[in-house]
């Protein structure tokens, strides 16, 4: 008897999930939860290097927020970069998933090819294309001075007008093709009888797309979008290595701005306090986004 009430207790304690997720709560409070609380502690202090202590500072670093210009400006790029990556890798990998959603030799090996990309570490594939639109023997460059679509010796990344496209090369040219592979499961996930009843009625190509593919792949599309823009929006490595936000303030982003604050000028508080802006803004657009296009996890 007491053998069976000993099994009973381990086969509901073994079916309750709480031990099963104890790991995952402990690392969870570990990495995210304790830094957050830590965060918003530290934007309440400041660094003095005279006294090489922190010292409270109340809410100076949340009002120095209405007064930076920088901040300003690091918002504007930020939210140029997030809208034109986000709308080239949404058009160019919905488009090039259309194309390899066919079992024709040779489809399978480039669609294995295409997750190449997202195995180099960002920082790298920003020094390969700060190599490749080098002014003097970049390819890239080389490439565009032979059509006419810059002067030959332009420096791309050293151009205001130009650093901007410069950098975003190199992002579209890495994430297209995750939003290649997203899009190619939600493709052969869906149903063939529509399809198969349009082209028995004679719809066109674009009316099929436009009037049952898309609609269909709704939900597909907006998770894509939900994920890879929110990484877009932290944008920092390809910034960092190639730019460094210059020339001026022309890809200034905003992580890349609270880096600055909190490692080169050594102000801890401000630069967690910027971080939790961009939290913040983060988080307003990702649940308005949730909620406009009804997605459920």
């Amino acid at each position: 008897m007491a053998v069976a009430n000993l099994t009973r207790r381990r086969s509901a304690l073994f079916d309750h999930p709480l031990p099963w997720l104890l790991p995952l709560i402990a690392i969870l409070a570990l990495l995210a939860i304790f830094p957050l609380f830590y965060s918003i502690w530290l934007s309440f202090y400041e660094w003095s290097t005279f006294n090489r202590q922190l010292e409270f500072v109340g809410w100076r670093n949340w009002a120095t927020l209405f007064d930076d210009d920088r901040l300003s400006a690091s918002l504007i790029v930020t939210f140029s970069y997030f809208a034109i990556a986000l709308s080239f890798e949404l058009v160019l990998g919905m488009g090039l998933a259309l194309l390899l959603d066919a079992d024709h030799r040779g489809f399978g090996f480039l669609r294995g090819a295409l997750t190449l990309t997202l195995v180099i570490p960002p920082a790298v594939a920003g020094m390969m294309f700060l190599l490749m639109e080098d002014a003097e023997f970049g390819v890239i460059t080389y490439v565009l001075q032979t059509i006419g679509l810059i002067d030959r010796g332009t420096p791309i990344l050293a151009t205001p007008s130009l650093a901007l496209a410069g950098v975003l090369l190199v992002e579209i040219w890495q994430w297209t093709p995750f939003m290649v592979l997203i899009f190619m499961a939600g493709l052969r996930s869906l149903p063939t009888e529509p399809f198969e009843a349009a082209l028995i009625d004679g719809a066109s190509w674009w009316m099929t797309f436009r009037r049952i593919t898309l609609p269909m792949m709704g939900k597909v599309i907006a998770i894509a979008v939900l994920i890879r823009g929110i990484d877009l929006f932290r944008v920092f490595d390809y910034v960092f290595v190639m730019t460094s936000g210059g020339p001026g303030t022309r890809t200034f982003s905003l992580s890349l701005y609270a880096w600055q604050q909190t490692f080169s000028f050594v102000k801890w508080g401000y630069g967690a306090t910027l971080s939790l802006v961009t939290l913040a803004i983060v988080l307003v657009i990702a649940n308005l986004f949730i909620w406009l296009t009804k997605v459920r996890w």
